[in-house]
């Protein structure tokens, strides 16, 4: 199912977008690598496949497989078939073992895992501190290569709440293998996880020339939907504020015409 689907929609996306891509040679043939890529938009975990000859599966939040109906069972079948793995994300711990235990296997399997640092989109196209409990763990418990990836504009063809992506060219660099053996074995200590998932998120960053946040994607989505119902509240009092002075400009109206008919002088 999955190379049909592959080549339905690897084909489709070739065929309308004609993705560019440099760096492809990085890829090995065969055998197990982790794809490291930034994350600008939801169709990040269809374009980098689509350039591929290999398949490559990513961790996908488990709502994509379990909705009702029609559309939830199309859906689920979608993902599945483009080599997705549904992870429950209802509690951060327990998605996190689930994701990496999910990477181990992939690995295990000598195939390419798939998986985006920052742990979620990012909100506003720069790049955000990468989160150590996946990437490295799965790298240092398996010894797999790490291959760094940059999505170059993919952002601009399905911005976050848009459905009809616009027709524009995006772009993916592949980098050079990066070999984290001389801490195999060291997946606990949480000093390493740091230098490790520091390291690669820098070659994500020279490879896509985007400008490095130091704080994590969510904190900063966090902030911005604080921000954005901050401004909400204080436009909804800045509007009571002046439905209340024309209420009073009214009723200072009404109160000296109904003096002056009481006061013909």
């Amino acid at each position: 199912m999955y190379g049909a689907t592959k080549f339905t929609v690897g084909g489709s996306l070739k065929l309308a977008f004609r993705p560019w891509v440099d760096g492809l040679g990085n890829v090995p043939a065969d055998g197990p690598a982790i794809l490291a890529s930034n994350h600008l938009s939801f169709s990040d975990s269809f374009f980098l496949p689509a350039v591929l000859h290999r398949k490559v599966t990513f961790i996908a939040k488990a709502e994509y497989f379990t909705s009702p109906g029609v559309k939830g069972r199309l859906t689920a079948a979608f993902f599945k078939g483009v080599g997705q793995l549904p992870v429950d994300r209802s509690g951060a711990r327990g998605a996190g073992e689930a994701a990496v235990r999910s990477g181990i296997g992939v690995i295990e399997r000598g195939e390419l895992f798939g998986i985006y640092p920052e742990g979620t989109r990012s909100p506003d196209g720069r790049l955000y501190r990468g989160k150590p409990g996946g990437l490295a763990r799965v790298a240092l418990a398996t010894g797999a290569p790490v291959i760094p990836v940059a999505m170059i504009d993919t952002e601009k063809v399905q911005p976050p709440g848009k459905i009809v992506p616009k027709l524009i060219r995006p772009g993916i660099r592949i980098g050079r293998p990066l070999d984290f053996s001389r801490y195999h074995g060291m997946e606990h200590d949480r000093f390493v996880l740091r230098a490790v998932t520091d390291e690669v998120m820098y070659e994500i960053m020279k490879l896509s020339g985007q400008e490095y946040v130091d704080i994590y994607a969510t904190v900063m989505k966090r902030q911005l939907a604080d921000e954005a119902k901050a401004d909400k509240e204080a436009e909804k009092a800045e509007k009571e504020a002046e439905k209340t002075e024309k209420a009073g400009k009214k009723a200072q109206r009404d109160e000296t015409a109904e003096q002056r008919r009481s006061d013909p002088q």
